[in-house]
């Protein structure tokens, strides 16, 4: 079975545009948005130039399509897992979490959960080790350590709206 083709199209202003090329010879693409959105087009099979089908997805409903497709032991949420029972995952914050504009200590993340806020990156830039007075922003990517079950619940108390 011949590797699929695939193609990276730049797209200024945009983002980058990803084609596919199933071994069925079928055309699909995903364009990865600026703003962490993707539209995914599936093309006719009898003209690959004609879109068919086209879906918006927003960054969080596309980090879950990738988890439906990678199973979650290779989610790209999932950082790390150690012997020790521990995770290390990303947390993303909505723009409509509860906690936009409040300071990460409000959130009692380690006294509710046991997890410890390891890192918060916000556009281009990391902020580690912050501390309880860091204002948190809708957007912001929480990078948190602790139990599996630790982390579903800190996942929970951030994505409370």
């Amino acid at each position: 079975m011949p590797a699929p083709r695939t193609r990276t199209t730049p797209l200024p202003g945009i983002g980058v545009q990803y084609d596919l090329t199933t071994r069925e010879r079928r055309h699909l693409s995903v364009i990865a948005h600026r703003d962490g959105s993707r539209t995914v087009n599936l093309y006719r099979a009898d003209d690959p130039d004609a879109c068919a089908q086209s879906l918006h997805l927003t960054g969080a409903e596309a980090a879950s399509l990738i988890d439906a497709l990678m199973p979650a032991h290779h989610s790209p949420n999932l950082l790390h897992t150690t012997d020790l029972g521990l995770v290390a995952e990303r947390i993303e914050l909505s723009a409509y979490s509860y906690w936009n504009g409040r300071v990460l200590g409000e959130t009692r993340m380690r006294t509710e959960t046991g997890v410890s806020v390891v890192a918060v990156l916000r556009r281009a830039e990391a902020h580690p080790s912050p501390a309880p007075d860091f204002r948190l922003a809708g957007g912001d990517t929480l990078i948190v350590i602790g139990t599996r079950e630790g982390v579903d619940a800190a996942a929970a108390i951030l994505g409370r709206e």
